[in-house]
């Protein structure tokens, strides 16, 4: 996976808070054993802190503000950047999927409302509740953010299996913005009814955002940037997608409740098998249309 050296990063789509403290508390999670399955089973992937129970202690809304450790702004300015920082491949990657879909509402006579990132460290709060890196990887609706600790990408190796590489994050961070275009489309809140399991709308919803990563992988060397009238990606190789597909299986239900809790248990899933993340990730990126990710039919 490679970047265009001469692009020009928007590190406007990126709120760098690593380093910082949260104000109103500290993130607290269901202790003893419910947490710990809470956290190994629930949100990998997935969509808002408040969805796991997690909360502020303060008793009020708590927000990400900026830090003075914010390294992004004064790191991240170009694609050559992104080809030797992992932050600055995010912020690549983020401006990507984003002009992706800018174009792609476009061509439907639709506005897409973009949305930053936020990176952090250890915990972070949300207008979902605060957090800690434990959740991993999540949008909250109610601020229209993807939140994101980079320490993640290592554990996706290290704890799930997963082989790595470059594109694995860049699925990540797709399939965030994918819960995104769910919800500015309205099909997020079809997760919302309280059911779990392999045929489930929670499982549903996370399968389509891993189609819509899909899809704007299938566009990535296409999409153009603004700064340079070029594709901001300009390489993305067939064993770039096979990263993505192994980081799509590593956090299916199956695969985590095998590692963590020794058996596999259907009836609880909330993200889909790995086969299921594989097959849907690979659904988005052979066809490119949004139209083809339709789990619900």
């Amino acid at each position: 996976m490679q970047f265009d050296d001469d692009a020009q990063l928007d590190t406007s789509e990126v709120q760098d808070v690593r380093g910082s403290r949260i104000p109103g508390g500290r993130a607290t999670v269901g202790g003893g054993i419910a947490g710990l399955i809470a956290l190994l089973l629930g949100l990998f992937f997935g969509v808002g802190p408040d969805q796991l129970g997690l909360t502020d202690e303060g008793g009020g809304q708590s927000v990400a503000t900026s830090s003075p450790l914010a390294q992004v702004q004064q790191s991240c300015r170009t694609g050559q950047d992104a080809n030797t920082r992992d932050d600055c491949r995010t912020v690549a990657v983020v401006n990507s999927v984003q002009d992706y879909w800018d174009q792609e509402f476009a061509r439907r006579n639709g506005t897409y409302a973009r949305s930053p990132t936020v990176f952090f460290s250890q915990r972070v709060g949300t207008a979902c509740g605060a957090a800690t890196s434990a959740v991993g990887p999540f949008y909250c609706p109610g601020d229209r953010k993807v939140y994101l600790d980079l320490g993640f990408f290592d554990e996706l190796r290290s704890q799930f299996g997963a082989s790595g590489g470059a594109f694995a994050q860049a699925y990540v961070v797709a399939h965030e913005y994918g819960h995104h275009v769910q919800d500015l489309t309205g099909t997020l809140s079809r997760s919302q009814d309280g059911r779990t399991g392999e045929n489930s709308n929670a499982v549903k919803v996370e399968l389509q955002a891993d189609c819509y990563a899909g899809v704007w992988a299938h566009h990535a060397t296409t999409t153009k940037d603004e700064s340079t009238g070029r594709p901001l990606i300009t390489s993305l190789t067939d064993a770039d997608i096979a990263d993505g597909l192994d980081a799509a299986a590593a956090v299916g239900d199956d695969r985590i409740q095998e590692r963590f809790q020794g058996r596999v248990t259907p009836e609880s899933w909330t993200h889909g098998s790995a086969a299921q993340r594989q097959r849907w990730f690979h659904e988005g990126f052979e066809t490119g249309d949004m139209g083809a990710c339709d789990t619900f039919r």
